[in-house]
């Protein structure tokens, strides 16, 4: 049976996960095997929703005005006090919004089709992703991230050792599988950059490009990872529990004692 075309109205549905791959379902399961497969199974919601809707709100503002304003208006409960005016992160989303407007090499940068949805096939499995600007003319895409600090120290699990938000949060990997996905659709290279806004006062700003080595590396992480996420998400090998997130806090069943000394 062929897939159902993706559209702004499905891309993120439960349906649409199961038929594609994507970087976030990807770096779930990375994360915490068990909690991305509830999530798929709809049965476990992560609590993000502040994050997502701040993260949303500075995104809609550079779409367009009438998707901003479509924002608004849908989420007009979370973003309002009772008052009418905005709450206290949304105040900030808005100064972060703000501080991107008045920079010249974002706003030179930020030109092309907004919220454009990609689709390939990567290692044998089929993926989606959505572009916040593309341009094909020149050839490059571009993603805004909102962050704590764009000098943020993020402990790697596998490498045991602090890194950049970047390589934390899986963002090598994210414009890596773009890339991959654009040059199979369009048939030429893309540069991919981050533009980095921060939810300090004021906020700070950082336009973030890549090397080739660095994107390879990423590629080939995802090429050795895929082939197990696979299987577990569609019930070929048992879930991981990572023991450590929300969801695995929230459903452990205690089976044994631990000695006190252990507990560090």
């Amino acid at each position: 049976m062929s897939k159902a075309p993706l559209s702004q109205e499905n891309y993120y549905s439960t349906d649409q996960d199961w038929e594609y791959m994507s970087v976030s379902q990807y770096k779930g399961f990375c994360q915490c095997e068990a909690k991305q497969l509830a999530v798929l199974n709809g049965l476990y919601a992560e609590d993000n929703k502040e994050a997502f809707l701040v993260g949303n709100y500075v995104h809609s503002a550079f779409e367009s005005p009438e998707a901003h304003q479509k924002f608004l208006l849908e989420n007009e409960e979370d973003l309002m006090t009772k008052k009418g005016t905005l709450r206290a992160p949304y105040v900030q989303a808005e100064k972060m919004v703000e501080r991107l407007e008045r920079d010249e090499m974002f706003i030179f940068y930020y030109q092309g089709d907004k919220e454009v949805i990609v689709t390939g096939n990567l290692y044998g499995t089929d993926w989606k992703g959505k572009i916040d600007c593309l341009n094909v003319k020149d050839g490059y895409f571009v993603d805004i991230k909102t962050t704590r600090d764009v000098n943020l120290k993020v402990w790697s699990e596998s490498r045991n050792v602090y890194v950049s938000f970047v390589e934390g949060y899986g963002y090598y990997e994210q414009m890596a599988v773009y890339s991959y996905l654009l040059e199979q659709q369009y048939g030429k290279p893309f540069t991919p950059y981050i533009f980095a806004v921060t939810k300090q006062t004021p906020p700070n700003i950082e336009a973030i490009s890549f090397s080739s080595d660095h994107l390879k590396i990423a590629l080939n992480n995802v090429k050795e990872n895929l082939p197990r996420i696979m299987r577990v998400k569609y019930g070929e090998d048992y879930p991981h529990a990572c023991g450590k997130c929300e969801y695995c806090r929230g459903n452990k069943q205690l089976t044994s004692f631990v000695n006190a000394d252990e507990l560090i």
